[in-house]
């Protein structure tokens, strides 16, 4: 399967098996405080994508500018996408993993491994970019 067609395959995304708190692979790299980090990251980029679009609205703002929600929802979406995958994009890409607090940060020394860390955080970065994009979309396009 190419990289393209794994990164739009739902399959691809699906939720990490790692139950324990193990690190797998491409698969799950976070344990629950680091889950909880990232599922406050997507309520945090929600609400800035509501409150901005309403504000943009009010104002009665022309709505190509109702484009700059493409960052927020790409951030909501990253929060939300990473806690459900259990899988961190940013530790993905530096080879790195954490299922403590902040300081039991641990690397990825196995190179396989990382490039395996390296793929899904490109998926998550594009189905993250995809979502923003999306959001932007129907904002611009809405007749309000």
């Amino acid at each position: 399967m190419s990289f393209l067609a794994a990164t739009i395959n739902p399959a691809s995304l699906a939720p990490s098996p790692s139950e324990d708190g193990q690190y797998i692979p491409g698969v799950c790299n976070i344990g629950p405080q680091e889950i909880a980090r990232r599922r406050r990251t997507g309520y945090v980029g929600t609400a800035i994508t509501v409150g901005l679009f309403v504000a943009l609205v009010a104002i009665g703002a022309p709505p190509i500018w109702r484009a700059v929600l493409f960052l927020p929802a790409a951030i909501a979406a990253s929060g939300f996408i990473q806690a459900y995958l259990k899988f961190c994009a940013g530790f993905g890409q530096l080879g790195e993993f954490n299922f403590g607090d902040r300081s039991q940060i641990e690397r990825v020394e196995d190179k396989a491994a990382h490039r395996k860390d390296l793929i899904k955080a490109w998926q998550i970065g594009i189905a993250c970019g995809l979502v923003g994009l999306a959001v932007a979309t129907v904002a611009v396009l809405l007749p309000v």
